[in-house]
Protein backbone atom coordinates (compact mmCIF):
# COMPACT_ATOMS: atom_id res chain seq x y z
CA UNK A 1 0.00 0.00 0.00
CA UNK A 2 1.54 3.27 -1.27
CA UNK A 3 2.03 6.12 1.17
CA UNK A 4 0.09 8.48 -0.81
CA UNK A 5 -3.35 8.71 -2.33
CA UNK A 6 -3.80 7.46 -5.76
CA UNK A 7 -4.82 10.43 -7.97
CA UNK A 8 -4.35 13.11 -10.37
CA UNK A 9 -1.83 15.83 -9.97
CA UNK A 10 -1.48 19.26 -11.71
CA UNK A 11 0.87 22.32 -11.90
CA UNK A 12 -0.62 25.82 -11.33
CA UNK A 13 1.29 28.29 -13.77
CA UNK A 14 1.91 31.62 -12.43
CA UNK A 15 1.02 35.15 -14.53
CA UNK A 16 3.67 37.72 -15.10
CA UNK A 17 2.96 40.95 -16.64
CA UNK A 18 5.37 42.84 -18.95
CA UNK A 19 7.81 44.18 -15.57
CA UNK A 20 7.48 40.62 -14.36
CA UNK A 21 5.36 40.51 -11.30
CA UNK A 22 2.85 38.91 -10.43
CA UNK A 23 -0.85 39.23 -11.98
CA UNK A 24 -2.41 38.25 -8.72
CA UNK A 25 -6.37 38.12 -9.86
CA UNK A 26 -5.35 35.82 -12.51
CA UNK A 27 -3.54 33.63 -10.76
CA UNK A 28 -5.82 33.28 -7.80
CA UNK A 29 -8.66 32.85 -10.93
CA UNK A 30 -6.14 29.58 -12.49
CA UNK A 31 -6.00 28.34 -9.30
CA UNK A 32 -10.29 28.41 -8.75
CA UNK A 33 -10.40 26.68 -12.24
CA UNK A 34 -8.01 23.84 -11.40
CA UNK A 35 -10.35 22.80 -9.01
CA UNK A 36 -13.79 23.47 -10.73
CA UNK A 37 -12.11 21.18 -13.19
CA UNK A 38 -12.30 18.58 -10.83
CA UNK A 39 -8.51 18.43 -9.47
CA UNK A 40 -7.98 18.54 -5.57
CA UNK A 41 -4.28 17.82 -5.64
CA UNK A 42 -2.58 20.56 -7.03
CA UNK A 43 1.06 22.09 -6.72
CA UNK A 44 2.74 25.20 -7.09
CA UNK A 45 6.76 25.83 -7.94
CA UNK A 46 7.71 22.83 -9.99
CA UNK A 47 9.46 23.48 -13.29
CA UNK A 48 6.46 24.37 -15.45
CA UNK A 49 5.50 27.09 -12.38
CA UNK A 50 9.30 28.19 -12.90
CA UNK A 51 9.98 27.29 -9.58
CA UNK A 52 13.53 27.34 -10.65
CA UNK A 53 13.16 31.18 -11.13
CA UNK A 54 11.45 32.84 -8.50
CA UNK A 55 13.08 35.19 -6.21
CA UNK A 56 12.05 35.11 -2.15
CA UNK A 57 9.81 37.59 -2.32
CA UNK A 58 7.53 36.19 -5.22
CA UNK A 59 8.07 32.89 -3.75
CA UNK A 60 6.37 33.84 -0.21
CA UNK A 61 4.03 36.41 -2.27
CA UNK A 62 2.86 33.28 -4.47
CA UNK A 63 2.86 30.64 -1.49
CA UNK A 64 0.40 33.33 0.65
CA UNK A 65 -2.16 33.25 -2.12
CA UNK A 66 -1.80 29.32 -2.98
CA UNK A 67 -2.77 29.02 0.36
CA UNK A 68 -5.71 31.57 0.96
CA UNK A 69 -7.53 30.14 -2.64
CA UNK A 70 -6.35 26.11 -1.11
CA UNK A 71 -8.36 26.03 1.90
CA UNK A 72 -11.31 24.02 0.71
CA UNK A 73 -12.96 20.63 1.96
CA UNK A 74 -10.79 18.06 0.34
CA UNK A 75 -8.48 20.33 -1.19
CA UNK A 76 -4.54 19.08 -0.59
CA UNK A 77 -2.32 21.50 -2.03
CA UNK A 78 1.75 20.48 -2.91
CA UNK A 79 4.56 23.58 -2.31
CA UNK A 80 7.85 22.83 -4.37
CA UNK A 81 11.02 24.26 -3.84
CA UNK A 82 13.95 23.81 -5.93
CA UNK A 83 17.34 25.27 -4.97
CA UNK A 84 21.32 24.96 -4.94
CA UNK A 85 21.43 24.04 -1.70
CA UNK A 86 20.01 22.17 1.66
CA UNK A 87 19.67 25.13 3.52
CA UNK A 88 18.12 26.87 0.18
CA UNK A 89 15.94 24.44 0.31
CA UNK A 90 15.22 24.37 4.18
CA UNK A 91 14.43 28.01 4.36
CA UNK A 92 11.64 27.88 1.31
CA UNK A 93 10.34 24.76 3.20
CA UNK A 94 10.15 26.52 6.35
CA UNK A 95 8.22 29.53 5.12
CA UNK A 96 5.74 27.61 3.49
CA UNK A 97 5.40 25.24 6.48
CA UNK A 98 4.36 28.19 8.52
CA UNK A 99 2.41 29.38 6.22
CA UNK A 100 0.11 26.11 6.57
CA UNK A 101 1.23 23.95 4.01
CA UNK A 102 2.03 20.16 5.00
CA UNK A 103 2.81 18.38 1.63
CA UNK A 104 5.94 19.61 -0.42
CA UNK A 105 7.68 18.61 -3.61
CA UNK A 106 11.49 18.08 -3.61
CA UNK A 107 13.89 17.82 -6.18
CA UNK A 108 18.25 17.39 -5.82
CA UNK A 109 20.88 20.07 -5.54
CA UNK A 110 22.10 20.23 -9.29
CA UNK A 111 25.08 21.96 -8.78
CA UNK A 112 27.22 19.10 -9.13
CA UNK A 113 25.70 15.16 -9.09
CA UNK A 114 25.33 13.63 -4.94
CA UNK A 115 27.16 10.48 -4.20
CA UNK A 116 25.29 7.91 -2.26
CA UNK A 117 26.09 9.45 1.21
CA UNK A 118 25.45 12.72 0.34
CA UNK A 119 22.06 11.32 -1.29
CA UNK A 120 20.78 9.81 2.05
CA UNK A 121 22.15 12.90 3.90
CA UNK A 122 19.85 15.46 1.84
CA UNK A 123 16.50 13.63 2.37
CA UNK A 124 17.67 12.95 6.12
CA UNK A 125 18.29 16.75 6.67
CA UNK A 126 15.43 18.17 4.28
CA UNK A 127 12.70 15.77 4.73
CA UNK A 128 13.70 15.34 8.93
CA UNK A 129 13.31 19.02 9.11
CA UNK A 130 9.80 18.62 9.23
CA UNK A 131 8.89 15.35 10.35
CA UNK A 132 4.83 16.57 9.91
CA UNK A 133 5.11 16.95 6.69
CA UNK A 134 4.94 14.69 3.67
CA UNK A 135 7.29 15.04 0.69
CA UNK A 136 7.12 13.59 -3.04
CA UNK A 137 10.72 14.02 -4.78
CA UNK A 138 10.85 15.38 -8.32
CA UNK A 139 12.88 13.25 -10.36
CA UNK A 140 14.58 14.67 -13.42
CA UNK A 141 17.76 14.68 -15.68
CA UNK A 142 18.14 18.42 -14.31
CA UNK A 143 19.66 17.57 -11.13
CA UNK A 144 22.16 15.50 -12.80
CA UNK A 145 21.47 12.42 -10.92
CA UNK A 146 18.10 10.30 -11.64
CA UNK A 147 16.95 7.98 -8.70
CA UNK A 148 16.58 4.39 -9.64
CA UNK A 149 14.38 2.05 -8.17
CA UNK A 150 16.93 0.40 -5.47
CA UNK A 151 17.92 4.00 -5.10
CA UNK A 152 14.62 4.54 -3.49
CA UNK A 153 14.52 1.18 -1.40
CA UNK A 154 17.50 2.38 0.40
CA UNK A 155 15.34 5.84 1.17
CA UNK A 156 11.97 4.45 2.16
CA UNK A 157 13.92 2.58 5.06
CA UNK A 158 15.49 5.40 6.37
CA UNK A 159 13.19 8.55 5.30
CA UNK A 160 9.18 7.63 6.49
CA UNK A 161 7.48 10.95 5.37
CA UNK A 162 9.22 10.62 1.46
CA UNK A 163 5.69 9.17 0.16
CA UNK A 164 5.53 9.94 -3.61
CA UNK A 165 7.69 10.62 -6.73
CA UNK A 166 7.18 12.39 -10.03
CA UNK A 167 8.33 10.68 -12.99
CA UNK A 168 8.45 10.21 -16.53
CA UNK A 169 10.50 7.83 -18.57
CA UNK A 170 8.34 5.15 -20.27
CA UNK A 171 7.99 1.60 -20.26
CA UNK A 172 11.43 0.84 -18.09
CA UNK A 173 11.25 3.67 -15.39
CA UNK A 174 8.19 2.87 -14.37
CA UNK A 175 8.86 -1.27 -13.95
CA UNK A 176 12.05 -0.15 -12.20
CA UNK A 177 10.13 1.47 -9.82
CA UNK A 178 7.33 -0.19 -9.10
CA UNK A 179 9.43 -3.41 -8.78
CA UNK A 180 11.47 -1.70 -6.28
CA UNK A 181 10.04 1.37 -4.36
CA UNK A 182 5.93 0.47 -4.58
CA UNK A 183 5.28 1.62 -0.95
CA UNK A 184 5.66 5.47 -2.74
CA UNK A 185 2.96 6.61 -4.53
CA UNK A 186 4.40 7.53 -7.86
CA UNK A 187 3.09 9.98 -10.83
CA UNK A 188 4.02 9.54 -14.24
CA UNK A 189 3.46 11.84 -16.64
CA UNK A 190 0.70 10.83 -19.96
CA UNK A 191 3.35 7.87 -21.39
CA UNK A 192 4.57 6.72 -18.45
CA UNK A 193 1.11 6.42 -16.39
CA UNK A 194 -0.05 3.31 -18.40
CA UNK A 195 2.96 1.27 -18.32
CA UNK A 196 2.92 1.48 -14.24
CA UNK A 197 -0.71 0.30 -14.13
CA UNK A 198 0.06 -2.70 -15.82
CA UNK A 199 2.34 -3.23 -12.12
CA UNK A 200 0.34 -1.78 -9.67
CA UNK A 201 -1.52 1.28 -7.94
CA UNK A 202 -0.08 4.71 -9.41
CA UNK A 203 -0.73 7.70 -9.96
CA UNK A 204 -0.69 10.43 -12.90
CA UNK A 205 0.74 13.92 -13.31
CA UNK A 206 -0.98 15.82 -16.11
CA UNK A 207 -0.05 17.87 -18.07
CA UNK A 208 -3.15 17.94 -20.47
CA UNK A 209 -5.45 18.41 -17.11
CA UNK A 210 -5.59 21.45 -17.37
CA UNK A 211 -6.18 21.68 -21.03
CA UNK A 212 -8.74 18.82 -20.85
CA UNK A 213 -9.58 17.95 -18.12
CA UNK A 214 -12.25 14.53 -19.21
CA UNK A 215 -9.38 13.57 -20.84
CA UNK A 216 -7.39 13.26 -18.15
CA UNK A 217 -9.95 12.00 -16.20
CA UNK A 218 -10.46 9.54 -18.37
CA UNK A 219 -6.85 8.40 -19.00
CA UNK A 220 -6.58 8.12 -15.32
CA UNK A 221 -10.19 6.22 -14.41
CA UNK A 222 -9.29 3.05 -17.12
CA UNK A 223 -5.78 3.02 -15.28
CA UNK A 224 -7.14 2.89 -11.72
CA UNK A 225 -10.03 0.52 -12.76
CA UNK A 226 -7.10 -1.44 -14.97
CA UNK A 227 -9.08 -1.39 -18.16
CA UNK A 228 -6.11 -2.46 -20.13
CA UNK A 229 -7.79 -1.92 -23.25
CA UNK A 230 -9.03 1.38 -22.96
CA UNK A 231 -6.06 3.01 -20.99
CA UNK A 232 -4.19 1.44 -24.00
CA UNK A 233 -5.96 3.21 -26.20
CA UNK A 234 -5.85 6.60 -24.62
CA UNK A 235 -2.51 7.05 -24.21
CA UNK A 236 -2.35 6.47 -28.40
CA UNK A 237 -4.74 8.67 -28.38
CA UNK A 238 -2.93 11.45 -26.17
CA UNK A 239 0.51 10.67 -27.94
CA UNK A 240 -0.88 11.36 -31.86
CA UNK A 241 -2.61 14.44 -30.31
CA UNK A 242 0.77 15.58 -28.50
CA UNK A 243 2.72 15.05 -32.10
CA UNK A 244 0.21 16.95 -33.95
CA UNK A 245 -0.86 19.76 -31.95
CA UNK A 246 2.28 20.61 -30.38
CA UNK A 247 4.99 18.78 -32.27
CA UNK A 248 6.27 21.39 -34.02
CA UNK A 249 6.84 23.57 -30.65
CA UNK A 250 8.38 20.69 -29.18
CA UNK A 251 11.05 20.63 -31.37
CA UNK A 252 12.18 24.22 -30.11
CA UNK A 253 12.57 22.44 -26.78
CA UNK A 254 11.30 25.07 -24.57
CA UNK A 255 11.65 24.56 -21.15
CA UNK A 256 8.39 23.62 -19.57
CA UNK A 257 6.48 26.28 -18.49
CA UNK A 258 6.54 27.46 -22.35
CA UNK A 259 4.01 24.68 -23.17
CA UNK A 260 2.03 24.51 -19.92
CA UNK A 261 0.93 28.13 -19.84
CA UNK A 262 0.29 27.20 -23.46
CA UNK A 263 -1.92 24.67 -22.57
CA UNK A 264 -3.51 26.18 -19.84
CA UNK A 265 -4.61 29.30 -22.35
CA UNK A 266 -5.93 26.25 -24.51
CA UNK A 267 -7.94 25.27 -21.87
CA UNK A 268 -9.84 28.59 -21.95
CA UNK A 269 -8.11 30.60 -19.48
CA UNK A 270 -7.64 33.11 -22.52
CA UNK A 271 -5.48 36.21 -20.52
CA UNK A 272 -2.81 33.83 -19.19
CA UNK A 273 0.26 35.36 -20.67
CA UNK A 274 2.74 33.07 -22.38
CA UNK A 275 5.90 35.33 -21.03
CA UNK A 276 8.31 33.47 -18.56
CA UNK A 277 10.63 35.25 -16.22
CA UNK A 278 13.98 36.12 -17.46
CA UNK A 279 16.15 34.74 -19.40
CA UNK A 280 13.66 32.23 -20.67
CA UNK A 281 11.51 32.16 -23.40
CA UNK A 282 8.06 31.56 -23.73
CA UNK A 283 6.18 31.16 -27.33
CA UNK A 284 4.64 34.10 -29.46
CA UNK A 285 0.76 34.82 -30.16
CA UNK A 286 1.10 33.67 -33.50
CA UNK A 287 2.31 30.31 -32.53
CA UNK A 288 -0.11 29.70 -29.80
CA UNK A 289 -2.45 30.95 -32.19
CA UNK A 290 -1.43 28.39 -34.93
CA UNK A 291 -1.71 25.23 -32.16
CA UNK A 292 -5.18 26.54 -31.39
CA UNK A 293 -6.83 26.07 -34.71
CA UNK A 294 -4.62 22.20 -35.21
CA UNK A 295 -6.41 21.23 -31.70
CA UNK A 296 -10.15 22.57 -32.56
CA UNK A 297 -10.47 21.41 -36.18
CA UNK A 298 -8.41 18.28 -35.92
CA UNK A 299 -9.01 17.11 -32.05
CA UNK A 300 -12.15 18.77 -31.26
CA UNK A 301 -12.45 15.91 -28.32
CA UNK A 302 -10.21 17.18 -26.17
CA UNK A 303 -11.17 20.55 -26.42
CA UNK A 304 -12.22 21.88 -23.15
CA UNK A 305 -15.66 22.80 -22.67
CA UNK A 306 -16.40 26.92 -22.94
CA UNK A 307 -12.60 27.12 -24.74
Amino acid sequence: MPRYPQTILVSCEIPWDEQENLMEDLFRRQVRQTLEDGFNHLYIFGTAGEGYAVDTSRFRQIVQIFYEETRGENVHPMVGVIGLSTANIVERLEYAYETGFRVFQISLPCWEVLNDTELMTFFRDVCGSFPAGKFLHYNLTRTKRVLLGPDYRRLIDEISNLVATKNGGGLARANDLMTHAPELQHFFDEVTFPHGCLRGECSLLSSFGPMSPHQARALFEAGRDQDLERLMRLQQECHLMCRNVLGHLLEEQRVDGAYDKLLVRLGGLDEMPLRLLSPYQGFTEEQYQATKRVLHEQYPEWVSEGA
